[in-house]
């Protein structure tokens, strides 16, 4: 009777973080298809998407650009001093720009962009719930999902990609200086192996991962906000999971669509 007693406490110690995880998998994926079927169905808060496309795109381009151009240089300088020892110094233009469009520049991007604004939006949305702003929205006959998530959804979906395309050029401009300014490349043979590498597939794939990160951001934020309790810590707890979340979801993405699009 013991062990039989001893067993059911160990199977039912298994099971409810099982029990726990599909039925908050299944509150997420609810939350998404509420949020996908607001995003294409009136009435759109113009003002509100405005406000959010200059919060996530504008406002995060000096961490962009800085994440970016860093990454470029130390790329290029990495690969400068393992291509030295096979004298294939050359290649170093074509490893900068494989690198930063296709990986470096989409990562960085999303992770440097889920830790700002994925906070800033579950705090926010996360605020709103425990102050019952939300429930007064409701009453006033204002769809949340409409007012407070379709706007940030489709901000991150079109923001991400252009801030990735601006970061493209950075990193690349960072191994450039690197290159021509410290390790003596001629500036001329640098641009024309850079151009002569460039492939639409390498900035496609970026720009695509650049939309789903957004996506990932975005509904994170929204999520972990909207379904927040318990005031202060709640909302503490909130901005927390947003940013954990959609990190490894960028990280678990990442691999998936490069497999996608890369795979032989």
């Amino acid at each position: 009777m013991m062990r039989a007693h001893k067993f059911e406490n160990f199977l039912r110690s298994l099971g409810k973080p099982l029990v726990q995880f599909v039925i908050r998998f299944g509150e997420l994926m609810q939350f998404v298809l509420q949020a996908l079927y607001h995003c294409f169905t009136p009435p759109y808060y113009g003002k509100n998407f405005l406000r959010q496309l200059l919060d996530m795109g504008f406002y995060s381009l000096p961490v962009v650009g800085l994440t970016t151009i860093f990454a470029g240089m130390v790329i290029a300088l990495q690969s400068y001093s393992g291509f030295a020892r096979f004298g294939a110094e050359k290649a170093i233009a074509s490893v900068v720009l494989i690198s930063v469009t296709r990986e470096l520049a989409p990562v960085l991007s999303a992770l440097m962009v889920a830790g700002r604004i994925g906070a800033a939006m579950a705090a926010e949305i996360g605020t709103m719930r425990v102050t019952e702003q939300i429930d007064a929205l409701v009453t006033l006959s204002t769809n949340p999902f409409k007012y407070l998530v379709a706007p940030r959804i489709w901000s991150g979906v079109i923001v991400l990609p252009l801030l990735v395309l601006i970061g493209d050029v950075i990193g690349i401009f960072g191994g450039y200086v690197v290159g021509v300014y410290k390790l003596g490349f001629n500036p001329a043979n640098y641009i024309n192996s850079t151009l002569e590498d460039m492939e639409a597939l390498n900035i496609i794939s970026g720009l695509v991962k650049a939309a789903v990160f957004g996506f990932i951001i975005a509904v994170m934020g929204c999520y972990n906000g909207y379904r927040s309790r318990g005031g202060a810590q709640g909302v503490g707890e909130a901005t927390t999971n947003a940013v954990v979340s959609a990190s490894i979801l960028i990280l678990i993405f990442n691999y998936i669509i490069t497999e996608i699009f890369f795979s032989k």
